[in-house]
């Protein structure tokens, strides 16, 4: 895959953390063409990883093996129909949220070739992990090549059904945001039991990482590791029948819910024709 030419619709931060990924490692920098109208992020993509560029979709795109679109869903189907003629033999590969690959298909003239995927921002780090879902026109070989791009941000996890692309989203794509979520209320519960703002920061946060490597690096289930440091009794124990009692871990999992329905709608409704 050394000269794998990779033409990236987008020049946004998922878009430049693949391209960070990829030059100089994947393949060389003047193998990826970028196509973006903001000015200011091609030129720095082109002196950090000396990618080609453009402001609009042009017919250096047809050279490339395969086109990553990285652009809001709601500008997908215009795009699409301005790339269309430049689309023969390629591997697409959908890096947007709620964009189908039978819609993206369609706009494209029955083309095939397409992976959807699922990223999360962590790849920015190149902690990321994608789901990943393939329709029947892909070869081995573009299936390959689009694991490996995708790879180079962080894990990948294949899909036999497009429809588990909903929960993909709901587990790992908002994800994150969940993280987050958490870590600001232990912040907050910190600052107001007495400790500092950068003190709370700093446990919250080497907390989560701490547990987390933990969870990835151990042989045994999470539920095993979260027995273990709960004493009967004791503080943790304490702060978790709390949580139980409120309802957490329901609500949760109807959080989750409700992001993969949404993930649904967003296909319905971006898909239309």
């Amino acid at each position: 895959m050394a000269n794998l030419k990779i033409g990236f619709i987008g020049g946004g931060n998922m878009a430049t953390a693949l391209i960070g990924g990829l030059a100089g490692r994947l393949t060389a920098g003047g193998n990826i063409h970028v196509v973006d109208p903001n000015a200011e992020a091609l030129d720095r993509l082109k002196q950090q990883f000396g990618v080609t560029t453009a402001g609009g979709i042009d017919a250096a795109l047809a050279q490339s093996d395969v086109i990553v679109l990285s652009v809001k869903p709601q500008q997908m189907k215009d795009v699409v129909a301005q790339l269309r003629p430049h689309v023969a033999r390629q591997l697409i590969l959908s890096i947007a949220a709620g964009i189908r690959a039978a819609d993206l298909s369609r706009w494209l003239g029955g083309h095939r070739a397409i992976v959807r995927t699922m990223p999360n921002t962590p790849a920015l780090i190149g902690k990321g992990i994608t789901g990943m879902v393939a329709m029947d026109g892909v070869s081995q070989e573009q299936r390959d090549a689009a694991d490996a791009i995708l790879r180079a941000v962080g894990a990948t996890v294949w899909l036999s059904d497009e429809a588990l692309i909903d929960p993909v989203t709901a587990v790992s794509g908002s994800g994150p945001a969940y993280v987050f979520y958490f870590i600001e209320a232990m912040q907050q519960a910190a600052q107001e039991m007495g400790l500092t703002a950068e003190q709370g920061n700093e446990l919250a946060i080497a907390t989560f990482v701490g547990a987390s490597q933990l969870a990835a690096q151990s042989t045994e289930p999470v539920s095993l590791l979260r027995e273990r440091v709960t004493s009967k009794g004791g503080t943790t124990y304490a702060a978790l029948t709390s949580m139980e009692e409120s309802g957490v871990k329901e609500s949760i999992g109807r959080a989750l819910k409700a992001a993969a329905a949404r993930g649904k709608e967003l296909g319905e409704e971006f898909g239309r024709d």
